[in-house]
């Protein structure tokens, strides 16, 4: 008889890990409280306007076709990715603009003709990325950090026997500041450090690899958006007999000694062998544990979230050819907006702002003559802000900025609209006070210290997504919920002997 696998949550990790696991030979079900798949990546329609809720630029494409090859198929027969050239389009205050171009020689010739930093420092600077990119990604990317086995490899030992060139006791900014002299570029190359929530004057300057993933290796759109990306995955799931059970919360994981029995769902306690948690680590054990794994839960929860979120979501009735698929209006200052959101614990009072403009890629996503802008400005996590108040100051910020840089008004030109705050963040994915990245980067220690990907207290239990080893953003996510998959194989079983009740047998 196949082992019962519940998959709470069908975010990509959940999804990752679900049709691998079927894939492998085991029973899977996913329980989802949402009306369909995709956690942060789904979508939404308002009007004639469809946008993407949360990811909106895919790198790592390697990661997603490796998905698919292990479910027997070719990503380019499910979904088409776009390359972006450029990858980003930089405003800043003084009115220069920078267009980030995934060809290295031509984005440091940008970064020249517009700041004078010479061309050749930026290419030495994206080679120092490259290869803290590649000491690292494959001992922390694609490893459980839990195993004894992932340090007896020849990746661990590349790692580990040059632990100082990964850059780990500097500040990224520090160290973006002592090769930089222009302070444009120097903030470009700071704002990586919120792809994972964190602080550029905190978080570890290893991050900076995060900039070889997009100019060394590219960014991409997805035709259809990124919601595609979900919605092959979890079809595919389906053909591979993952059972979905959408409009259904999981409300509890039930314990028998230190094994998972299953979970509660509408008061019905049902049973599983194995339980995967795409949920956020801190509802895992504070709500669906119930706080009784407590000096594990307690850990993770003194550990600082990551940022928030304040989301727009605009539908503009006007075409603004400005604009490219991504766009970033920078801050006058930096350091002020980041001492708002970390110290302040306020929505900064000069924020960067970042637009994402599907229907560039996708004209079907807005009516003829319009586009649909995903506005996102990063905010503190949720600590009792009045974000009513929060949020109404922060649109009239948002759009000043944009307004400014563009040289005119857009008073009349947002015809559909919707908005979510951290509180929101919250209550549609679970996200530990709005975190949209599980525990914040601004640390030395983080990796090591974010939820591994299998339980050491409760045998049975497992955990994925962006909360869970090896982080946000959805390539991590996806690898995430395939270190689940792998460490199920090597721990559990695809079968148990089944009892079978003979005639007048009767079991205990």
């Amino acid at each position: 008889m196949k082992k019962r696998v519940a998959v709470i949550g069908a975010g990509l990790g959940g999804l990752s890990a679900a049709s691998r696991l079927a894939r492998k030979g085991f029973h899977v079900d996913v329980f989802e409280q949402r009306d369909g798949p995709g956690g942060k990546a789904s979508d939404l329609r308002i009007g004639g306007y469809r946008f993407d809720t949360g990811p909106s630029l895919l790198t790592l494409p390697e990661v997603f076709r490796q998905l698919f090859s292990e479910l027997g198929e070719e990503l380019e027969d499910h979904l088409e990715f776009v390359r972006l050239d450029p990858i980003t389009r930089y405003f800043y205050p003084d009115g220069t603009v920078i267009d980030a171009f995934p060809d290295r020689e031509r984005f440091a010739a940008e970064i020249e003709e517009k700041t004078g930093e010479k061309a050749e420092k930026v290419l030495r600077y994206l080679e120092r990325c490259r290869k803290i990119f590649d000491l690292t990604s494959g001992l922390f990317m694609h490893r459980s950090l839990q195993e004894v086995g992932t340090y007896l490899t020849g990746d661990a030992f590349r790692t580990l026997s040059r632990i100082g060139q990964i850059d780990a006791l500097r500040t990224m900014h520090r160290a973006n500041s002592e090769f930089f002299s222009d302070d444009r570029v120097v903030k470009l190359f700071d704002r990586y450090a919120t792809y994972n929530g964190s602080s550029p004057y905190m978080t570890p300057a290893t991050f900076n690899l995060i900039q070889h993933v997009e100019y060394g290796i590219g960014g991409y759109g997805v035709k259809g958006g990124i919601f595609e990306i979900t919605r092959r995955i979890a079809k595919l799931s389906g053909e591979l007999g993952v059972n979905f059970h959408y409009g259904k919360r999981v409300e509890g994981i039930g314990v028998e000694g230190s094994r998972v029995r299953g979970i509660t769902v509408d008061g019905e306690e049902l049973p599983y062998d194995i339980v995967v948690s795409n949920s956020d680590v801190t509802n895992t054990y504070n709500v669906l544990l119930g706080g009784n794994v407590k000096d594990i839960g307690s850990r993770y929860a003194s550990l600082e979230p990551s940022s928030s979120g304040g989301v727009f979501y605009f539908g503009i009735n006007t075409e603004n050819r400005e604009l490219l698929v991504n766009n970033i209006f920078f801050s006058g200052d930096y350091e002020a907006e980041f001492g708002d959101i970390w110290h302040r614990r306020r929505a900064p009072r000069d924020p960067t702002v970042y637009i994402n403009i599907t229907s560039r890629i996708d004209p079907e996503d807005a009516p003829p003559g319009c586009e649909n802008w995903f506005v996102l400005v990063n905010v503190p996590y949720d600590s009792g802000q009045d974000w009513g108040s929060e949020m109404k100051g922060l649109r009239e910020r948002t759009m000043e900025k944009i307004e400014g840089a563009l040289g005119r008004s857009l008073v009349n030109s947002v015809e559909a609209e919707a908005s979510l705050d951290p509180p929101g963040i919250e209550r549609t994915w679970s996200g530990n006070r709005g975190s949209i990245y599980g525990i914040s980067s601004n640390d030395r220690r983080s990796a090591f210290r974010r939820q591994g990907n299998r339980s050491g207290k409760i045998r049975g239990l497992y955990f994925c997504g962006g909360s869970a080893h090896p982080g946000g953003g959805m390539p991590l996510v996806i690898l995430s919920g395939r270190i689940a998959s792998d460490l199920i194989s090597k721990y559990e079983q695809v079968s148990v002997r089944e009892n079978r009740q003979k005639p007048g047998q009767v079991l205990n």
